[in-house]
């Protein structure tokens, strides 16, 4: 009989590492990289902390609220460290980058920092337990991931985000990200390529792409590479099914790309592009590259081109500087425009930006008031389009049961988690796109039956 290793060795090899993704869908990717590059070297994943050895913490940095939960999430990670000796807390992600000094000075309870550019370093240490790292690992501002990366998913097994790009090139008054992440840089199309099609054989059928600026992929390789073309690669992945675009920046929105959206079967009629304001005064105290008459012909090209599209977008309310009357211009553009989907921000005063240098900066009371008055008009709105699709068959990608035991699913139109769901009548195939006639609606939901013995194409397009 052999004797047993020590324990620092049995440490070594197989530690137990409990992962705590916050922020975005982008932050969710480099989690499951970092949770596949740990696997790949012999750890453990476990989904209870208090399973752990290691636990990381993922953190996002964006904005107050971001901040606030990320230092709540590794204070209350802490006490869980403090309660075993061997156990070991790292921090990952964009508020390190934002802030690692300072983040190493204020939480000697932290045993490591990795900037965002450095996550691959994981790895490094899982080993034996190492001495506490003062300072943090911050090198490049992003790592564009390989094709052949291992990847955890945590989410949908038959669904995934997909990460085209990272960092941006533009530099909007209220926004801190191209400081955080860098300039923008395309992934080569062959590692999204060989990604892919890794996860249609792992059984996934949906994707939803994603970047910080979507609409600019390919624009800094200078090959001919566009979003368009890497689109129709795409679509030509077997047993992929469904692609959705997230984060598209309104001024490279092509022609090429519309027409590549409207003809191509496994592309999604639906189009995710914040634009921030309607008010042109508004607009370019933020930097933005358009105006309120630009925006509106933006719009009218994308329906013009996209036959039953829904267009999802964002707005900030509270931005310095704005007045009654701009806030006007703002609730009369969504009136006007009637979009499908919409999420509203109170601005957030972010250090480091422009805009909190401003003089003119809004109370939060006016800040809550104007976004509660745009989410009226918008529920309006929702609620007027959920009705419209009432008597509809619509293909619906079953996604299984929510918490309450409901059965729920989503339609092309419908991204995961920032967009209502379709509630499903008794068990349905989860994974699978199934043809539901749309029975019932709500201000973001819809309500459905779906048809076992009907077959319906799965394709997207005309919804």
């Amino acid at each position: 009989m052999h004797p047993s290793p020590p324990l620092n060795e049995l440490f070594r090899i197989m530690p137990k590492v409990y992962l705590e993704s916050l922020g975005c869908p982008k932050n969710r990717v480099d989690s499951e990289l970092m949770l596949g590059l740990a696997w790949r070297e012999g750890a453990e994943i476990v989904s209870d902390p208090e399973a752990a050895d290691v636990v990381v913490v993922n953190t996002c940095g964006f904005i107050d609220a971001a901040k606030r939960e990320s230092i709540d999430t590794i204070l209350s990670l802490a006490q869980w460290k403090a309660a075993a000796t061997h156990r070991r807390l790292i921090v990952t992600g964009c508020l390190v980058q934002r802030y690692g000094e300072e983040l190493a000075e204020a939480l000697p309870e932290v045993d490591a920092f990795l900037g965002t550019g450095d996550f691959h370093r994981l790895p490094e240490l899982l080993g034996d337990t190492p001495a506490r790292s003062s300072a943090p690992y911050r090198g490049a501002a992003h790592l564009l991931p390989e094709g052949n990366w291992p990847r955890l998913r945590t989410g949908e097994f038959f669904s995934a985000y997909v990460k085209v790009s990272e960092g941006c090139d533009h530099r909007c008054s209220f926004c801190i990200i191209p400081k955080i992440r860098g300039r923008h840089e395309s992934r080569p199309m062959d590692s999204i390529l060989a990604e892919v099609e890794q996860l249609v054989a792992e059984g996934v059928v949906e994707i939803n792409l994603v970047a910080q600026d979507l609409t600019a992929y390919g624009r800094d390789r200078r090959d001919g590479t566009t979003l368009a073309r890497l689109l129709r690669e795409l679509s030509r992945v077997r047993g992929l099914q469904w692609i959705r675009l997230l984060y598209n920046y309104p001024r490279y929105v092509t022609e090429e790309l519309l027409e590549t959206v409207a003809t191509e079967e496994k592309v999604c009629p639906y189009i995710d592009i914040p634009l921030q304001h309607a008010s042109t005064r508004v607009l370019r105290a933020m930097r933005r590259e358009r105006d309120g008459e630009q925006l509106r012909r933006l719009l009218a090209r994308i329906r013009k081109a996209v036959p039953g599209v829904a267009i999802r977008t964002a707005f900030i309310v509270g931005f310095p500087g704005e007045t009654e009357e701009d806030f006007r211009i703002l609730l009369d553009f969504v009136r006007e425009q009637r979009f499908e989907r919409l999420g509203a921000f109170i601005y957030s005063r972010e250090e480091g930006t422009a805009a909190a240098e401003h003089p003119e900066q809004v109370s939060a009371a006016v800040k809550r008031r104007r976004y509660q008055q745009l989410m009226e008009v918008q529920a309006r709105i929702s609620a007027d389009h959920q009705r419209e699709q009432i008597g509809k068959i619509l293909p619906v990608l079953v996604c299984g049961q929510d918490h309450h035991g409901r059965w729920f699913g989503r339609t092309p139109t419908q991204a995961p988690e920032i967009d209502g769901v379709v509630y499903l009548r008794g068990p349905a195939p989860v994974g699978k796109i199934v043809p539901a006639r749309i029975v019932g609606a709500s201000t973001y939901d819809l309500r459905a039956v779906w048809l076992e013995q009907a077959t319906v194409d799965s394709s997207p397009v005309g919804l």
